[in-house]
C-alpha cells in the first residue's frame, strides 16, 4: 500500500502534469532525499577525485525534468526512473567531455552492485557501458529500460516490472538475460 508521502508524490505529479508549477516546486523536499539515494547509487565507484557530486547530479537532473512542463508523469515510480535516465545522460555527458579533454585519459567508472554486497562489486567503464546500453535498446527496448531502472534507478523487480507493465517474473528474466548481454558486450570492448 502506498505510503501517504508517495501518495502526495502522486498527486503532486498530477498537478504539474496539468501546469501547476507551484506543485513542480513542492515536490522538491517530498523527492529530494530518494534523489539523493540515486544519485548516489549512479556515482557509486567513480574516482574519489571526481568533480561531479551527489548534490550537484541532483540539482542537475531535477533542473532538466523542471524543463518538461508537458512531461506525462504516471506516478512517483515512473518519475524517479525519468530521474534516474536524466542522471545517467548528465554522468555520460560529462565523462564524454572529460575523455575529449584529455584524449585517452583516465576513463570514468562506476560501480555494478546489482544490489548485492559489496564484495560482488566490479568497477566498469560509464562510457563503454553507455555504448552497451544504446546497442541493448537497439536490440531490446525493453531490456535496456529495465537495466535503467534497476541499475540506475535502484528499482526493485516488483517497481520495475509495474513502470515496464510486465510481471515481475517475466521482469527478472529480462533483467538476468540483459545484464549477461551487457556483460558480453563489455567483455568484447574491453578485448579490443
Amino acid at each position: 500500500m502506498p505510503s501517504a508521502t508517495s501518495n502526495s508524490v502522486t498527486q503532486l505529479l498530477a498537478r504539474w502534469n496539468s501546469g501547476d508549477t507551484s506543485a513542480r516546486d513542492a515536490l522538491v523536499p517530498l523527492v529530494y532525499g530518494e534523489l539523493r539515494k540515486i544519485a548516489r547509487r549512479c556515482i557509486a565507484g567513480q574516482r574519489s577525485d571526481h568533480t561531479l557530486q551527489p548534490t550537484a547530479l541532483v540539482h542537475e537532473a531535477y533542473l532538466r525534468l523542471a524543463r518538461h512542463d508537458s512531461a506525462d508523469w504516471r506516478d512517483r515510480v515512473h518519475f524517479f526512473a525519468m530521474a534516474a535516465q536524466m542522471m545517467r545522460q548528465i554522468l555520460v555527458d560529462h565523462a564524454r567531455k572529460r575523455a575529449s579533454l584529455k584524449r585517452g585519459g583516465n576513463a570514468v567508472t562506476v560501480l555494478v552492485d546489482d544490489a548485492q554486497p559489496a564484495s560482488r562489486e566490479r568497477s566498469l567503464d560509464l562510457l563503454a557501458l553507455d555504448d552497451a546500453m544504446k546497442q541493448l535498446a537497439l536490440l531490446d527496448p525493453r531490456q535496456s529500460q529495465i537495466v535503467e531502472l534497476r541499475f540506475f534507478a535502484g528499482l526493485s523487480i516488483e517497481e520495475t516490472a509495474e513502470v515496464v507493465n510486465i510481471s515481475p517474473a517475466t521482469t527478472k528474466r529480462e533483467w538476468a538475460t540483459a545484464r549477461l548481454w551487457l556483460y558480453r558486450a563489455m567483455s568484447k570492448s574491453a578485448e579490443l
